[in-house]
């Protein structure tokens, strides 16, 4: 592997104890791990990056996507309803997927991640049609380059039996489970600097059983891995609660043992004040997905209650057919606008929104050697150039990233590789990537 210098960067955001911002700085990155970070850094033979006009962070870390989804953004007949009407207008086409959907539209997801500085990221894959399996996009995440922390979720309830999914995406609960042990067994590496670890992730409440919820969390803790599902997502999904369950969902979620550091939850943008201090308490991490919150109408996440209480908060892009983007950055502006919308115009800061989507991810999914840019971490960098119109005129680059762009990095590390380089992506062709993109959306649409 070869060594890299990134040399004379305007400003080296490190997310570390202090939030130091370096200006003027390297990084030298060595064997996949930063070595040192500092001014007038040498290393004879290293690749070097010039840096000038440029703004070096962390890799952005993505902790909730459903990757296959994009094969269908902006499909007919969804792009005006709620989450569950929404969802009754998707499953029917996902049924007609397969292992090449799910692998292409993957491959695809992670490059338009990986081209917004993102350089890890989860998956939540809860629906097997037609032979696809986990396997699918694990494949993809090692052809493109990223980290990846897929979880195998699921569906066991189906419409015949209350539930929303058509009953053939619904599997039976001991299939589930007995793939939920191969999937770990088979790719999950707990090492520092895994580049894969696994996760369980049943897919909701209102599609899998209790029993299902509390077994998945018994196999979890007993395979050391983390747990996943959506929560509280909007006030049809609060009503369920109360209907199915008789109680809030955090009341559920901790009653199933759905609560901890090994725990995070998409969405809670209805979580009311006991459910906060539950999750500060208990260390449960929250991925906050603002786009498709406000594209599916569902409100807007008491993400500044959240931080201010204790809570572990990280982004999520969501699914790109409720997004219907991929981009992490423009995530992170959505987020700081959202909590300024609902409390003020200093509710929340351009830094804390990339502190959000950098360390806060690598929190989130339990990575403490990531998101901070010192020695000793694994080597994922952004590097985001700051000479075109979009930052043109800006007096602080650092805030800039969050405040106006760019959108897109020009160069991305992940384990001290390039997958991004000159805005290009260097791990697969992605034009023809694209076209066989393209040709199976004109096939589900046909």
């Amino acid at each position: 592997m070869t060594d890299i210098l990134i040399r004379n960067a305007d400003a080296v955001v490190t997310m570390n104890a202090t939030r130091a911002e370096l200006a003027g700085a390297d990084v030298l990155v060595r064997g996949g791990v930063i070595e040192a970070v500092g001014p007038g850094l040498a290393a004879p033979g290293a690749e070097v990056i010039e840096a000038a006009g440029c703004v070096v962070t962390p890799g952005l870390v993505n902790t909730h996507h459903h990757l296959y989804q994009t094969l269908t953004r902006a499909v007919p007949g969804g792009q005006d309803a709620l989450l569950f009407g929404w969802l009754r207008t998707l499953y029917p086409i996902w049924a007609r997927f397969g292992p090449e959907e799910m692998f292409v539209s993957a491959q695809v997801g992670l490059a338009e991640l990986a081209r917004s500085g993102c350089t890890m990221t989860s998956d939540h894959l809860y629906l097997y049609p037609n032979g696809a399996r986990l396997d699918d996009t694990i494949a993809a995440a090692g052809e493109v380059g990223l980290r990846f922390h897929p979880t195998r979720g699921a569906m066991s309830i189906g419409e015949s039996a209350g539930g929303l999914p058509p009953d053939s995406l619904v599997e039976a609960e001991a299939a589930i489970l007995t793939d939920m042990i191969r999937v770990v067994d088979r790719f999950h590496d707990p090492k520092p600097g895994a580049m894969v670890r696994v996760g369980l992730a049943p897919c909701s409440p209102f599609s899998v059983s209790r029993e299902l919820m509390r077994d998945t969390a018994v196999l979890a803790r007993d395979k050391a891995v983390m747990l996943h599902t959506h929560l509280a997502e909007n006030d049809e999904d609060i009503a369920y609660s109360l209907a199915q369950f008789g109680c809030r969902p955090g009341q559920y979620a901790e009653d199933l043992g759905w609560t901890g550091a090994d725990v995070w939850h998409a969405h809670c943008v209805k979580l009311d004040s006991s459910e906060i201090e539950l999750f500060a308490r208990s260390l449960t991490g929250v991925s906050h997905c603002p786009c498709s919150n406000c594209r599916l109408g569902s409100g807007i996440a008491p993400i500044r209650r959240m931080r201010d209480a204790g809570v572990k908060v990280a982004l999520g892009v969501d699914g790109s057919a409720s997004n219907d983007a991929g981009n992490l950055i423009a995530e992170a502006r959505m987020a700081m606008l959202l909590q300024r919308v609902a409390r003020g115009a200093d509710a929340m800061s351009a830094r804390e929104a990339l502190e959000i989507a950098t360390l806060g991810g690598a929190r989130v999914l339990g990575r403490d050697d990531l998101g901070v840019i010192e020695a000793g971490k694994r080597a994922d960098l952004a590097i985001w150039d700051l000479s075109g119109v979009e930052a043109a005129g800006a007096w602080d680059p650092v805030a800039a990233l969050v405040l106006c762009g760019p959108t897109r990095v020009k160069h991305l590390i992940v384990e001290g590789r390039q997958v991004v380089q000159d805005g290009r992506m260097v791990t697969l062709d992605l034009p023809l990537v694209l076209q066989r993109q393209r040709q199976l959306a004109l096939r589900l649409a046909g």
